[in-house]
This record gives structure tokens, C-alpha cells and sequence, in this order.
């Protein structure tokens, strides 16, 4: 008689307690989380073989024309400088997925057409600073942060160019945003499948194809990011006009509509903080590897970057299946299958991270050589760091869900209180008190950043099991 009563209870805790809307709607938790991670999932891996191709084309540069060691030094440092442009316009795609979310699930369709509407404006106008930012902040940083003259100029390269892709991505990650917050994953897979692929193709026409096409270099990189943000948001934009679902253009929609605006930039804007902070903070790591250890660290440690994200790539999947869910069953509400539904993407990530997490520490030396081919000393140097960041990775993905699950649930300044205290602690003042030490390594700055995950992935389970969160308003 036990066993099917455990059935019984099995199928209770599958069973969601209300019916969303759409598609969503009738399905089993578990199968609700798969059918919102499978698209992103897929986006997210295309993304990561358009960040490794880019590097794969700048380390493959002609060496008679190009250093090495300086191109992939401005690589790295493009990548901080591009995360910096996507700052703002990450922070109010926060807020549209929130609000379309929670509209979503309580059947205000106007409301979540205002949602898309509002967003494409304020990720133009995001986008719009980001590029001014962004020429105004690169020949600062560099020099700040000690890179080489060359490696400056190549960077400068790049950045003139991708900075005019700022309003554009902007767009369309505001757009995204409210379609996965409605429930449609599959049309921004669609999206940045163009975006990606269209980025790879003509980075590499640029840069190795036949003159005057090819042989512009870093330019050439950006000019292909460029293309594909404009062939991607022209793509998106044309479905959601022709297909009839729970999101459509409208004329109110795309009128301003300062309360709304409102509604989404009082979400946005503590992530925005936020992550300014934490770029800041990152930064100050940069600025203390390339001052101490040179270059080639400051490359090795980009690299160390580049293979962590393979492990974030279901993490982030993950979390934005399980952001989508939080917001629609608030909106509906329900509470307890909010929670229920963030614990079983908590799991899923934790698991699914940590296994890619192994393969990374296995096969760390063929990887590191894909990326900087017959360079011993980036082997040196990367290889260690690496071991730190795949043992990191449970904890990275207890960070990745619970933060995104909370910010779409409105409280983005209780994910900004709690990273703050423990990044400062450990990125920022144990840094400052050990960069002049002798045995300072690039292992060692990786060794803090590990603690800095575990130290913060138990504040925000605390923050998490407390359950205040859930009173954010949006």
C-alpha cells in the first residue's frame, strides 16, 4: 500500500496548484521548466561557440601583422568592456520580463503589450548611453587597467565599431525579455540564432576574406557583431508583427507610457546598480592581475572566463525558465508554486553545472590549447585557475538561479544587499591587502573569487528560505 501512495504524493508535487496561461497552461511542473529551458538552452550554446569563435579568429590572426599575446590582452579586455555596455540594458530587460510576466499570468494582455512596447524604447534609449559610455569609459579603463600600448590599440579597434550595435542590442534584449516572460522562448532562440550566426559568418569574412572585404582585424570581429545584431532584431521584430500570440505590436503598446516606463525602471534600476558595482569590482580584480602579473595573465585569465561558461550555459537556461515561472505564478497568485518552482530549477543547475563542471577539469589542457594554440604559458598560467573555477561551479549556480529568480520577482535590491557584502570582503579588500605579496598568482586571485561564490550562494539560500522576496512589488 506504500508504494502507491508515494505515487500519489509524487504526482501531487508535479501538479501545478493553478493553470497559467498560453501554453504553459495544463502542463506538469517539471515539463513547464523544459519546455521554457529547452530554447534558451540551445541559445545559450549557439552563444558560446560565437564567444569561442571570436577568440578562435582573433588568436588566429595573422602573426606577422598581429602580436598574440596583445590580441588576446584587448580580448579580454573587450569582453569586460562589452558586459559594461550590456549593463543598463540587461537591467531594464530585468524589468520587462518582470512586468510581462506578471501580467502573463494574471491575463492583462494590454498591460503586456505595454510591457514589449515600453521595453524596445527604453532599450533604444539604454542602448543610446551604453554607446556613449562606452567611448568615453575604453582609453580610460585601458590605461588603467596597464595594458600594453598595443593591446590598447587593438582594443580601440574593436570598440569604435561595436559600440554602434549598443541601441540595437538594447532592442532586442528588451523584446526578448518579454516574450520569455510571456512564455515564448522559442521566438528569441530564432532571434539570436540570426544574431549568432550571421556574427560568426561575417566575423571571419571580415578578418580572413579576400580584400577590401576581409583584413580589417578587431574591426572586422566588431563589424560582424554588428551585422548580426541588426539582421536579428529585424527578425524578431517581423515575427512578432505577422504571428498573433499573447504578445503583439500595438499603437498603445508603442506609445510612451511614463507609468509603465516606471513600473519596469523600478525593477531595472537596483540591478543596474548592481551590476555596476560588481563590473567595478571585477574590474579592480583586472586592474590588480594586469599590474602584477603582465599580459599573458591577464590573458590566461580570460580564458580561465571563456571555459567557465560552458558550465553557465544550463545555469543560465535554467534560471530563465525558472525566472518565467516565478513571475506567472506571482502574477497568478501563487506563491507556493512560485517557490516549488525555483527549488526544482535550483536542483536541476546545481546538477547539470557541476557535471560540465568535470568535464572542464578533465579535458582543461586540450581546451586551453583550442583557445590559445601552442602558448605553454598560457597553459601555465590557466590551467591551475581553472581547477578552482570548476570546483566553484555548485556554488555559481546556486547564485545564477536564486539571483535571477528573485530580481524577476521584483526584489532586485535584496539580490544587490546580499552579493555586496561578500564581493567587497573578498574581491576587493582581500585583493587589495595580498596583490603586493610574492607568491600573488592568477591561482590565487581564483581561489578568492571561489570563496566569494560559496560565501554568497549561502547568504542568498538564507535570503531565499526567509522568503521576503516574494512581498516585491513590480
Amino acid at each position: 500500500m506504500s508504494k502507491p501512495g508515494i505515487t500519489l504524493e509524487a504526482k501531487r508535487r508535479a501538479e501545478p496548484e493553478v493553470r497559467l496561461a498560453g501554453t504553459l497552461g495544463g502542463l506538469s511542473l517539471p515539463r513547464q521548466v523544459a519546455v521554457l529551458a529547452f530554447w534558451p538552452l540551445l541559445e545559450q550554446i549557439l552563444a558560446f561557440f560565437v564567444g569561442y569563435s571570436d577568440q578562435f579568429i582573433a588568436g588566429r590572426m595573422d602573426e606577422r601583422l598581429y602580436d598574440k599575446v596583445a590580441v588576446l590582452a584587448s580580448m579580454g579586455f573587450n569582453v569586460y568592456l562589452t558586459w559594461f555596455s550590456s549593463i543598463l540594458q540587461g537591467a531594464m530587460a530585468t524589468g520587462v520580463m518582470a512586468l510581462v510576466s506578471r501580467a502573463t499570468g494574471a491575463r492583462d494582455q494590454k498591460l503586456a503589450n505595454q510591457g514589449l512596447g515600453q521595453g524596445l524604447l527604453l532599450g533604444i534609449l539604454t542602448g543610446m548611453l551604453s554607446t556613449g559610455l562606452l567611448l568615453v569609459c575604453m582609453p580610460i579603463l585601458g590605461g588603467m587597467l596597464g595594458l600594453s600600448p598595443l593591446a590598447q590599440h587593438y582594443a580601440r579597434d574593436f570598440i569604435h565599431v561595436f559600440a554602434i550595435s549598443c541601441p540595437i542590442s538594447g532592442a532586442m534584449f528588451c523584446i526578448n525579455a518579454a516574450l520569455r516572460g510571456a512564455g515564448d522562448t522559442r521566438t528569441p532562440f530564432i532571434g539570436m540564432c540570426v544574431v549568432n550566426l550571421m556574427n560568426m559568418a561575417l566575423s571571419a569574412l571580415f578578418v580572413f576574406g579576400p580584400a577590401p572585404i576581409g583584413g580589417h582585424g578587431m574591426a572586422g570581429i566588431a563589424a560582424g557583431t554588428l551585422c548580426g545584431w541588426a539582421t536579428g532584431l529585424a527578425t524578431v521584430s517581423v515575427i512578432l508583427a505577422v504571428k498573433s500570440g499573447i504578445l503583439n505590436w500595438t499603437i498603445d503598446g508603442l506609445r510612451p507610457c511614463a507609468t509603465v516606463m516606471r513600473r519596469i525602471a523600478r525593477v531595472g534600476s537596483p540591478q543596474a546598480i548592481e551590476i555596476t558595482c560588481m563590473w567595478a569590482i571585477q574590474l579592480f580584480g583586472v586592474h590588480a592581475i594586469s599590474r602584477m602579473l603582465g599580459d599573458a595573465a591577464l590573458g590566461a585569465h580570460f580564458i580561465t572566463i571563456r571555459m567557465e561558461s560552458m558550465s553557465l550555459l544550463p545555469g543560465f537556461a535554467i534560471a530563465t525558465a525558472g525566472s518565467a515561472l516565478v513571475g506567472q505564478y506571482l502574477g497568478a497568485g501563487s506563491k507556493e508554486m512560485a517557490v516549488r518552482s525555483v527549488r526544482l530549477c535550483w536542483k536541476i543547475a546545481a546538477i547539470l553545472m557541476g557535471s560540465i563542471a568535470v568535464g572542464i577539469f578533465v579535458f582543461r589542457r586540450p581546451m586551453i590549447d583550442l583557445l590559445a594554440p601552442g602558448s605553454e604559458i598560457f597553459q601555465q598560467l590557466a590551467g591551475p585557475a581553472v581547477v578552482v573555477c570548476a570546483f566553484s561551479q555548485p556554488f555559481a549556480a546556486t547564485c545564477v538561479l536564486l539571483k535571477t529568480s528573485m530580481r524577476t520577482a521584483g526584489a532586485t535590491a535584496l539580490v544587490m544587499r546580499c552579493s555586496f557584502v561578500s564581493m567587497a570582503f573578498y574581491r576587493v579588500l582581500l585583493v587589495l591587502l595580498c596583490q603586493s605579496q610574492p607568491w600573488f598568482s592568477l591561482h590565487f586571485v581564483w581561489l578568492i573569487f571561489g570563496a566569494d561564490l560559496a560565501t554568497q550562494s549561502m547568504i542568498l539560500s538564507w535570503a531565499h528560505f526567509r522568503g521576503k522576496w516574494l512581498e516585491a512589488k513590480v
